[in-house]
Parts: C-alpha cells; structure tokens; sequence
C-alpha cells in the first residue's frame, strides 16, 4: 500500500543582512569584525515574530569585501555567531545564513540576483515558493526572490508593482498578516 500523504512545503523568509537586520557600513566600506556590526531597532523582535509563526529565517547575503580581502570568512562566521548569540538573548534564531564571497566581477551563480544561495536552502529545506518572502534593501535582493519565485519586500524607496515597508518589522508584520 502506498501512500498518497505529501509533506507541506516549509514557509521561508529569506532576508538580505545589511540594511535589513543590521547596520549598513558607510558607502564603499563593509561590516568586517563584530564591533562594526549593530542589530536594527526591532530585528530582532521581527525575527522572533517569524520563529513564532514557524517561517524558517534564511539569510542570503553578498559579502564582497572577502573577494576584495578586507575581511577573511574566518571573520564573516565570527561575526554571524556573534549576531546569533544576540539574537538568541532576544529569543530570536536565524535558521540559516548563506553568503557569496565573490566579487562583482566573478561569473559565480550565488551573487544576488542570481539565486545560488536560493536554491542551496532549496536543497536543505523543502520551500514552499508560493507562501515565501524575500526581504531586502536594493535592486538586486528584489530580482533575486522575483528569479528564484517568491514574493519580494523591499526596505525603503519604492519600486513600482513591488510590496514595500519601513523596516524589516514592519515588513514581517505584512507577511504574518497574508
């Protein structure tokens, strides 16, 4: 006898880490030890809502300045076990991280908007496209959730025919919301 019970698809949030969770660096430099980085006002909370509601937290995240060595990866994991040891103080955990290395430059297949890192989480957890966001503070976060087929949330300024908000809680609040 078989059976014809499918698994339900996992809901994901995949968020961009600059900008959206965290602090952007001044222009043309990068968040490269601990000290440089600082959670936004209501991260962590927007975070901990997604947790409640059972939304796996995936960051995808360009991290250029190794490709250009101003920062090792050593001090990329350093840096996100510190933000996870944060979070987690705040009942907040991020399910996830994947990084691109890579240069502009680079013909990598992970440097949003290419959906590299999309489809590694893709591989490790079964997503549901239709009931997924991708959060984001630039051109290529949006692209790269409308490439991979989730719906996209941009931070700040507007682009036409996409959703925006405030911040990323505000954002959550319109994901939990749908």
């Amino acid at each position: 006898m078989t059976s014809s019970l499918k698994t339900a698809k996992i809901n994901a949030v995949f968020l961009d880490r600059d900008g959206v969770v965290n602090q952007k660096a001044t222009e043309h430099d990068y968040i490269k030890r601990y000290e440089d980085f600082h959670l936004l006002p209501g991260a962590a909370k927007a975070i901990h809502l997604l947790n409640q509601h059972c939304y796996k937290v995936i960051i995808v995240t360009n991290q250029r300045g190794i490709a250009r060595g101003m920062m090792t990866e050593d001090a990329l994991s350093h840096i996100h076990d510190k933000m996870n040891q944060d979070l987690k103080k705040q009942n907040a955990f991020i399910d996830r991280i994947y990084y691109c290395p890579h240069d502009v430059t680079a013909n990598c297949t992970c440097r949003k908007p290419r959906i590299g890192m999309f489809l590694q989480a893709a591989l490790e957890f079964d997503i549901g496209k239709e009931t997924s966001f991708m959060v984001g503070d630039s051109l290529s976060d949006i692209e790269s959730g409308i490439n991979f087929g989730i719906k996209p949330i941009l931070i700040g300024s507007a682009i036409e025919g996409v959703l925006t908000a405030d911040d990323l809680l505000a954002a959550v609040s319109t994901i939990i919301i749908k």
